[in-house]
């Protein structure tokens, strides 16, 4: 049985309760982020919980390293089956930047509803 110390708050005893601490040095990316935001405002008992229990940026840095890594090898395949290359770079670099664009924005969509929304 853990030892609970009190303190008096008016006429009341109240539980001198602390949250688990996470590792300070767990940094989140772009996606660890978008994921922390999106439980707190759409999954809140599950936010809650894993907050509680110390583990919410473990979890939201597991989320980030999985969709960083997806993210990267849709934008390969992407890239090589539309056949863009260095070449295209060179001889057209204008029209290499907008298919890169639209292939890396499609890669971020799909990584969002596959990993990051859910």
């Amino acid at each position: 049985m853990a030892n609970i110390t009190y303190r008096q708050v008016g006429d009341y005893q109240m539980p001198n309760l602390k949250l688990p601490t996470e590792e300070s040095t767990i940094r989140l990316g772009k996606w660890g982020i978008l994921h922390k935001d999106y439980l707190q405002k759409h999954n809140p008992v599950l936010f809650v919980t894993l907050l509680t229990q110390g583990n919410l940026y473990q979890h939201c840095a597991k989320i980030d390293t999985q969709a960083q890594q997806m993210f990267n090898t849709l934008v390969a395949q992407m890239t090589k089956s539309e056949n863009i290359t260095e070449e295209l770079k060179f001889q057209n670099q204008l029209e290499w930047v907008q298919r890169m664009n639209s292939i890396q924005e499609r890669a971020s969509e799909i990584v969002r509803k596959e990993l990051i929304y859910v």
